[in-house]
């Protein structure tokens, strides 16, 4: 059986830093195991410790639209700044801002998905309309 909250609306979710190090690490919600993920940002059917059913959690791709736009506002505020300070040719912009982007968002979006899916099962979500109350 589940750990329940004290309040007892979802599952206990530990100390903050405990649930940050679980969402930077990859690790099972349940078990703390770090086998969250079966690729680079995609979820394990189920975790090969304790065999929680991942995929009934819906976190779905909310987080990279979000990710995208911040990195992608945070990346063009560097490269004015760079431009600004130092002046370097076109050639060096072309070269630097599209992989820091990707590895920016890549990370993020397996910092977020993971961080999401926890949130998820400490609250004990459900979709709406599935006849829990």
């Amino acid at each position: 059986m589940p750990t329940r909250s004290p309040d007892g609306l979802g599952r206990d979710p530990g100390p903050p830093d405990r649930r940050a190090s679980a969402a930077l690490l990859g690790l099972c919600p349940s078990c703390g195991s770090q086998t969250l993920f079966d690729g680079v940002v995609r979820f394990a059917p189920q975790c090969r410790a304790c065999g929680l059913n991942l995929e009934a959690f819906n976190v779905g791709d909310g987080p990279a639209a979000f990710l995208t736009l911040g990195i992608g506002g945070g990346v063009t505020a560097l490269a004015v700044w760079l431009e600004l300070a130092v002046g370097p040719p076109w050639w060096l912009h072309a070269l630097l801002w599209p992989p820091v982007s990707a590895l920016a968002v890549i990370a993020g979006l397996r910092v977020a998905k993971a961080w999401l899916l926890q949130a998820e099962y400490c609250n004990s979500a459900r979709e709406a309309g599935s006849g829990d109350l």
